[in-house]
């Protein structure tokens, strides 16, 4: 049998691929301003789309009521409470940062309640004052430059108003285009991939969606029962800067910390200030708040995806590191995209029917 005789090209080759690189990379450094405001954009939409599906159901079948609606709600959801707690943040910051900038204001506490422990309490009284006699202002002095930057750095982010508007404007914008021709863009997605990868392509792509969903479900809805809850836990019995405290808890709620690093040193501090009423009253509500993600997180995580939530847990934390923020997202999709193929491709091969003898026997040989 005689095969045809290709004659290649080569330079025609090297320079048609040197050409798309560049267009590619020319294309990338054009879109680099808008990729973060439509990466979370495009993760929302996804996430509520369901959501905008109902109200349109709602409203006569109206697309651009419904558009209208769920732009009014992301606002009131996620532009307005964000731009209330950096305004929160730069108010409650510059007390602790003058504070921390003259160290003779800073005094240790003197912790008097120490006395009524029995056995132990007036040893440990007496321990307490006699470090803070000897070297208690030397350790306030060696904390307190870490105490400045650390508030310092806070108000310098929080400070940085134009770069936040710049990305929520883009993905107020691209949400609202995303919702008015969501169907277009993912038939657009599902045949890319469909020419990219057959039907495997289309499968990851509808794969991706579930997994933003479950994330977007288990893991941050979960984090903002919990931080809310916290919080008016917190605003309740009068703890000081609550609204900054909420924020910190949804922080560790997002990276599966959880919301205790944040309410067990509040109940020490009524305990320590002698309100043991409501020291109490909190203790019972942060371990009801504490063990709502173990029953909440995993129904909404499978109500999203039918997917192992040690793997969607892996990917939140291991996306945040690498990514950030966005990559709360991006570290499940991944995971389980490859997790899936990965599952598709061994299953095409059959089962192991042989026993280990007969295996050992094998190798034997």
């Amino acid at each position: 049998m005689n095969l045809p005789n290709k004659n290649y090209d080569l330079p025609q080759i090297m320079f048609g691929v040197l050409f798309i690189a560049l267009m590619t990379i020319a294309s990338i450094w054009v879109v680099k301003p808008f990729i973060l405001g439509f990466s979370w954009a495009g993760m929302i939409v996804i996430a509520t789309w369901p959501v905008m599906i109902r109200i349109q159901a709602l409203l006569w079948g109206r697309r651009i009521l419904a558009v209208i609606v769920m732009t009014v709600l992301l606002i009131l959801l996620f532009v307005l409470p964000i731009a209330l707690l950096i305004s929160s943040a730069v108010e409650n910051s510059a007390p602790l940062a003058k504070l921390a900038s003259n160290p003779s204001q800073l005094h240790l506490p003197d912790f008097t309640w120490l006395e009524s422990i029995p056995l132990i309490g007036k040893k440990t009284y007496l321990g307490w004052h006699t470090l803070i006699n000897s070297g208690g202002s030397a350790l306030l002095a060696k904390v307190q430059p870490y105490i400045g930057q650390t508030a310092g750095w806070f108000v310098s982010q929080a400070a940085n108003i134009g770069r936040f508007i710049l990305h929520c404007s883009l993905m107020l914008l691209f949400s609202a285009l995303l919702y008015y021709r969501g169907e277009h863009v993912g038939i657009g997605i599902r045949h890319f991939a469909i020419r990219l990868a057959g039907g495997r392509g289309d499968a990851a792509v509808i794969l991706a969606g579930q997994a933003i969903r479950a994330v977007a479900l288990g893991v941050v809805v979960t984090a903002i029962v919990q931080s809310v809850l916290g919080g008016i836990g917190l605003a309740i019995v009068g703890i000081p800067y609550a609204t900054l405290l909420t924020v910190v808890m949804f922080v560790c709620c997002v990276a599966q910390i959880g919301p205790l690093l944040v309410l067990i040193p509040a109940i020490i501090w009524l305990y320590w200030t002698g309100d043991n009423t409501w020291g109490t009253v909190l203790l019972v509500w942060s371990c009801v708040v504490g063990s709502l993600d173990s029953v909440l997180r995993p129904y909404l995580i499978h109500m999203g995806a039918d997917l192992p939530m040690l793997l969607i847990l892996s990917g939140v934390i291991g996306g945040l590191v690498a990514f950030g923020l966005i990559g709360l997202f991006i570290g499940p999709v991944v995971l389980a995209v490859s997790y899936r193929l990965i599952s598709l491709w061994v299953n095409e091969a059959p089962e192991p029917q042989q026993d280990l003898e007969e295996v050992n026997k094998l190798l034997g040989e």
